[in-house]
């Protein structure tokens, strides 16, 4: 079954088994890398990418359920060659851990930040539980989004925003 979409704003189309996991289309058949599957089940988080500018858990989702739709993985989130500012932010502040949530915790801090600029500590925590960390880290993400947070208002246009409401071609 083909299945078009459109992936970081370029459009996509790649055929696969209409039971494929949007998470394994993005990753095996898409080249993706930044999409892990941990659990299979959706309670890790560590799939979590944005589907029409929501997050969802991409393992629990069929490719075939994203026909048309607009998909930011993270490598949709740096640009240019720049580093997307939640991107430096976890880097500068050691909230990168192992790496392997790092993609499901940016895709879900960065949709906080779109609907809360402002977030406090318990928020960014409320926000972030569903992603599962083994690293067992959390004070650095949170850390992390709450700089991200200090830059985003300084610098209140955000590239990814544009980049989810651009029309698929």
């Amino acid at each position: 079954m083909k299945v078009s979409l459109t992936v970081n704003g370029e459009p996509v189309s790649a055929s696969c088994e209409p039971r494929r996991t949007l998470a394994d289309f993005l990753r095996h058949d898409l080249g993706y890398t930044g999409v892990h599957v941990g659990c299979e089940h959706g309670v890790c988080g560590s799939c979590t990418v944005t589907v029409d500018g929501a997050t969802a858990r991409s393992c629990c989702m069929l490719a075939v359920q994203a026909e048309g739709m607009a998909i930011i993985t993270i490598e949709g989130l740096a640009a240019g060659g720049e580093l997307d500012p939640l991107q430096k932010a976890f880097r500068e502040h050691h909230g990168l851990q192992c790496g392997f949530c790092t993609p499901g915790m940016l895709a879900t801090a960065h949709e906080l930040l779109r609907d809360d600029p402002d977030p406090t500590d318990a928020e960014i925590r409320a926000a972030i539980s569903g992603n599962l960390c083994r690293c067992t880290g959390y004070q650095f993400i949170v850390d992390a989004v709450k700089a991200a947070a200090r830059d985003r208002r300084a610098q209140p246009t955000h590239r990814c925003e544009s980049a989810v409401n651009r029309p698929a071609t």
